[in-house]
Formats: structure tokens, sequence, C-alpha cells
């Protein structure tokens, strides 16, 4: 039974007030596990009421799915709320005074800990959040999570540790090519450019994080040249040899290959209007999302399957990556829209062999 949780929280609003979600999770502290999770629209409201209402919502899956938990920490990047129910801050909105009132009606007998974190290490509920939105505004409920995922969650609360240990994919996205300079499309069956100097460094000081971190089992890495060249940098740094993996490549993105964002929303208005409304649309010449997605997946479950248990480096590309962080959120294709990753990010998912995942941290740039 878990006694150690955390809370991450978040909400926000498109206007401020505008339409507005919050996102929250529940992981176990011990493992990083998440045990619930949920996002979720509240219609127009405020940036603070909806990090307020992330908050409610992360206090009551804990309470419904580790009602014996006696630490808990809840981590949000919103410094009002954090500093306010620490009680450093006053409240001084009418508004905000039942939210915080709520909220501490929910808090466990236990010890609780309020910490504030940056936005970038608040990337989970953020991405819960975001999805809940857009699930909206594309005629849908507007809640993610729902039942069958806190369902999947629940068990991971209870199975101590009969169903074996997660197999880790530490996601590294290559680094800086001249594409990535000139902020061009750049996908499977172009240029296939090759990393610059400054690449190259990013790679070493990936590699040397990885060093840090320890444990590394095993290396794959798509079959083009920035991640076969990044992949060769940590391996020589690990000792490790690399296994190429040809799901884990970028998006063909056909004759968009070369060109920026503006000149394609010149040359080819309607065509990107279309795959941008649908990921079922492909570029012209080009692969949809949707195919993406499938490959991608696939692409995992090989993984899985001739690394179950191990720590991998898969070293990939931006959509890749992207979609893989909403495989394991379950959250509708939207949600890529509203991710970033910088060049030689890495990204940590944790999945498990009954088939719940984990997402530990989302493009974290090693320095």
């Amino acid at each position: 039974m878990t006694s150690r949780i955390i809370i991450e929280a978040d909400g926000g609003s498109r206007g401020n007030p505008g339409p507005s979600s919050y996102g929250a999770l529940v992981r176990d502290a011990d493992t990083g596990t998440v045990i619930a999770q949920r996002g979720e629209t509240i219609g127009i409201a405020t940036n603070n009421v909806a990090e307020y209402s992330g908050l409610i919502a992360g206090l009551e899956m804990a309470r419904e799915h580790a009602p014996d938990v006696i630490d808990v920490e809840v981590r949000m990047d919103s410094k009002l709320v954090i500093e306010q129910m620490a009680g450093r801050w006053k409240i001084k909105h009418a508004s905000m005074q039942p939210l915080a009132e709520q909220a501490r009606s929910l808090l466990p007998h236990g010890t609780v800990t309020w910490t504030w974190v940056p936005r970038e290490q608040n990337t989970a509920a953020d991405a819960l959040a975001n999805a809940a939105l857009d699930d909206e505004a594309a005629g849908g409920p507007g809640t993610v999570g729902g039942a069958a995922p806190q369902t999947q969650s629940a068990q991971l609360g209870w199975r101590g540790g009969s169903s074996g240990e997660p197999t880790t994919i530490v996601l590294l996205r290559h680094g800086v090519t001249t594409a990535t300079e000139r902020k061009v499309f750049s996908g499977s069956g172009g240029d296939d450019p090759s990393l610059t100097p400054t690449g190259v460094e990013q790679a070493r000081r990936a590699a040397a994080w990885l060093t840090r971190l320890g444990g590394v089992d095993a290396i794959v890495s798509s079959p083009m040249q920035r991640t076969r060249e990044t992949a060769a940098v940590v391996a020589a740094e690990l000792g490790l040899d690399v296994d190429l993996e040809a799901g884990l490549a970028e998006t063909a993105f056909g004759e968009w290959d070369g060109f920026t964002f503006a000149e394609i929303m010149e040359r080819w208005p309607s065509e990107l209007n279309d795959w941008l409304g649908s990921s079922a649309v492909a570029p012209p010449g080009g692969e949809p999302f949707d195919t993406v997605a499938e490959r991608v997946a696939a692409a995992r479950d090989r993984i899985l399957e001739a690394y179950a248990g191990k720590t991998v480096v898969a070293v990939s590309h931006v959509t890749p990556i992207k979609l893989l962080v909403r495989l394991a959120l379950d959250a509708p294709m939207q949600v890529i829209y509203k991710i970033e990753l910088s060049p030689a990010s890495i990204t940590t998912i944790q999945w498990f062999p009954d088939g719940a995942a984990s997402v530990r941290n989302v493009n974290v740039v090693p320095e």
C-alpha cells in the first residue's frame, strides 16, 4: 500500500478569463508510478481558479486511491497557490477563499509539503490540462484520464512487485543540424543532414548526463543520420552498441521537406490547413501523423519485448517522442501540438508489463 505520494497539478485559461481546464496526477513517491490522473475542462474561468481546481482534483484522487497515505508532496508551478496553501501568503481575493478551504478539507492527516516547481518540471499535469481543452474543442467531453486509466492506475497502487519491473525508455532527441538552425521541416526521405559542431557538443552533454544517470542497458536509434550520430556519441561514452529501429524515424514530410512553416503556409495554404486540421491527412507526398503513430507504437512494442525490465536509451526525433508521450498519457492526438522538445533533450517514460505507463520527465536539457 502506498504511504508516500506526490501530487502534480496545473491549470490554465486561454484568455484569463477564458476557456479553462486543469490537469492533475498522483504518483507513488518511491517508484514514480502514476496512481491516478485526470484532466478536465471547467468552463470560463481565470488561471488561478484553474490552478486551484487542479489541486483539488489531485487531493480528491489521493483520497480515493491512497487513503492511508501519511506523507504527501504537492508540486505545482503556481507560486500563488503553493504559497497560499503553505500559509505564507494571504488569500486576498474572495473567489479564491472557498477554493482554498475546499482544498484544505481534502488534506490527509499526515505530513504535507508544498513545493513550487518550474513549469518545465510540471509538464505531465500541463499536458493533461491542454489535452482536456483540445478534446472539448474537437467536440469531445473535455475530459481525459477517465475511468479506464484510473482503474489501471488503481491497480498500480496495489500490485506490489507482482507485475514485474518496468521497462524504462529514455528518449533522447538528436542534436542540432543545419535544418534545426534554419527551422525547416526535415523528415524521412528528405535531405537527412548531419549534426553541426553544436549538435555534437549537445550529444556529448547528453552522454555525460546519461553516464551520471547510470544503469543504461541498451541504446536504440532511428536510422536517420542525425540520430545515428547522436547515438554514436552516447554509445562511445557508455560503452554500448547501437541497434537501429526504423519505427523511431521522423515523419516523412514529402514536398514540404526543406521549407519553413511560413514558406509552406505561402505555397500550400489549403494543404497545410487540412494537415493541421486532421492527423489522418498527409503532407503532399508525405506521411500522416496517424500512420506515424502506428509505427511508433509498434516500435515501442518491439523495444519493450526486446528489453523487458531494462533501461533503454532511444534516440529519435520530435514527432515520435511526442507520440510516445501521448501514448503514455492516453491523450488525444492534439496534445502533440502542446509539447515542446529542445534539441538533445531527454524525456523518460516507464512502461509496466500490465500496459500502464508513467511519464517521469519531459524535455530535460542536459547542462
